[in-house]
């Protein structure tokens, strides 16, 4: 990022260049080689590297909210830049000063893109332990952003069931990463399958143990669930946008109404005041959830386990709100824009495709029984990997 160009006028540029093909490549599917180099060129990886390290070391609010102004025109490339500050940030909760130096710097110096290996609920991968480190063996599904990684960070478990976490250069021999991701949606997000074969982790490479930790470290999955909190909203606001364009310049009258433009329709009208409402709800919510993020960040190893409980609340009642109005105003922005809206050039299913397709990343119905829990019984969740 041009240090004289403001991270507003970045995103904005960004936003209209992924916009350009965004429909084009929902169609097409595969790997976006050239968006993620505009993600790569556009300065923006670093945002979440401290400044120590050379990185931009902005706050997760401005960060929250880059993710979902890209996921408004393109949600898979916003999935895959949100989880490239996961990773970054997982240095943090989990590495050593010294890896933290090591991997971050380089993030910068290098121009790193990372993927993800660390789907908490494929534990097909084993680690055997000998004297030059470990050995992984077996597979990983949804690897999300692993085609076309420099690095990734992955996840494995020992013989006595112990979690251990590693970053892991995507070239180390033994490593095969599958593009066979090719679902109804989110159809750029490099999620596939990755393969290990007796590939060797060096002991620099293994981080501390996983999120059971501590309260700051079981922080990274509160991190992880706002950042989905904000790819739905996105996707919930790209379809209000897509609807209200359309209704306004392509909706005729219906001929029974009475009004002269469709715009003028109360039935049109009552319909996009349900999208206002729930995308103003989901907003206030993922702001809220934003704020308590950063706040409990500044706490590091000081956070406590209720702190870190309001947190995972903030976040699950936020993302039960963002993924409800992504489906709804995904699937209704056709009510309003009419037959014309179905068009299949136009793309418009997308919205709707991309945000079912993600909500089933880890079921709202668990959510809403912490959510439940919590309301009624004073219960804090249990950390997890999702919550």
């Amino acid at each position: 990022m041009d240090i004289k160009q403001t991270l507003d006028e970045t995103l904005a540029l960004l936003c209209a260049s992924l916009a350009a093909t965004a429909v084009e490549r929902d169609r097409q599917g595969g790997h976006a080689t050239a968006e993620r180099a505009l993600l790569r060129d556009s300065g923006l990886l670093t945002l979440a590297v401290p400044t120590k390290f050379g990185g931009q070391g902005e706050s997760w609010p401005v960060i929250l909210r880059a993710i979902r102004r890209i996921a408004a025109v393109d949600s898979s490339l916003a999935h895959l830049f949100a989880f490239q500050h996961l990773q970054v940030a997982s240095l943090s909760f989990f590495g050593s000063e010294e890896q933290q130096e090591e991997w971050l710097t380089r993030t910068v110096r290098e121009r790193w893109f990372w993927g993800n290996a660390n789907n908490p609920a494929d534990k097909r991968v084993t680690a055997a332990e000998f004297d030059e480190g470990l050995v992984l063996n077996g597979v990983k599904s949804f690897c999300s952003g692993a085609v076309g990684a420099d690095v990734l960070l992955v996840s494995a478990h020992l013989e006595c069931g112990r979690l251990i976490a590693a970053t892991l250069p995507t070239d180390r021999e033994g490593l095969q990463i599958q593009g066979d991701w090719n679902a109804i949606g989110q159809r750029q997000t490099d999620s596939g399958n990755v393969i290990f074969e007796d590939v060797l982790v060096h002991p620099e490479e293994v981080l501390n143990p996983g999120p059971g930790s501590s309260a700051w470290a079981s922080l990274r999955s509160t991190l992880s669930q706002s950042m989905l909190v904000n790819i739905y909203l996105g996707i919930a606001e790209g379809a209000h946008q897509a609807a209200r364009d359309h209704t306004r310049q392509w909706r005729r009258p219906w001929v029974l109404s009475n009004v002269e433009q469709a715009t003028q329709d109360p039935y049109l009208l009552e319909k996009f005041g349900e999208f206002w409402v729930q995308l103003k709800a989901a907003e206030a919510l993922a702001e809220q959830a934003a704020q308590q993020i950063e706040a409990a960040w500044q706490r590091g190893l000081s956070l406590t386990a209720e702190e870190r409980g309001a947190v995972s609340i903030a976040v699950a009642s936020a993302k039960v709100v963002a993924a409800r109005a992504a489906l709804d105003i995904g699937s209704r922005l056709f009510e309003v824009a009419g037959t014309s809206s179905l068009h299949a050039p136009l793309g418009h299913d997308r919205f709707w495709r991309n945000a079912r397709t993600h909500t089933l990343h880890d079921p709202i119905e668990y959510k809403l029984r912490d959510l439940g829990n919590w309301a009624l019984n004073d219960v804090l969740p249990t950390p997890s990997a999702y919550t």
